[in-house]
């Protein structure tokens, strides 16, 4: 026997496994509150950029259909959306300030940005937020109708 080195058995000890659940626990306790800022900058963007792209789309229809079109921002039932159409919901995580003619709306009330058949707009901004005061504002220039995004800090 002097020849054979002994054999030990194979396998993990018990500090090891420990080791292993405690991270494992670590990892399974951080997913969910990843899971949701990841959700939440998701609903951010996807608000911003439906928001933006209905804007867009109420000047083309007013210039190519002749008529004036509203986009609609419903404060007090968190929706938005093109007059007439069916509304989008803002996700409860957002909060919504709107300016129109150089005045705020209330928090509970209703907005709207009239774009005209020549291209201009009644004029108006419309500012998204997060959580921590982070956000963008959509702004729509009164006389060409253009809609502009920037983001807002701090």
């Amino acid at each position: 026997m002097a020849g054979f080195p002994l054999r030990r058995e194979q396998g993990f000890t018990l500090v090891e496994l420990l080791v292993v659940f405690a991270i494992m626990a670590l990892v399974a306790g951080l997913v969910p509150l990843a899971y949701e800022r990841m959700r939440d900058g998701s609903q951010y963007r996807d608000a911003v950029r439906t928001m933006f792209s209905q804007m867009r789309l109420a000047r083309s229809l007013a210039i190519s259909g002749g008529r004036d079109v509203s986009f609609v921002v419903d404060m007090g039932r968190r929706r938005y959306g093109l007059d007439g159409e069916p509304l989008k919901t803002l996700p409860e995580s957002l909060l919504v300030r709107a300016t129109v003619a150089d005045r705020e709306v209330a928090s509970q009330g209703v907005m709207s940005i009239r774009f005209l058949p020549s291209g201009g707009a009644t004029g108006g901004s419309v500012e998204i937020l997060r959580a921590p005061g982070v956000g963008t504002r959509l702004r729509v220039d009164w006389l060409s109708g253009r809609t502009t995004q920037e983001a807002l800090l701090p």
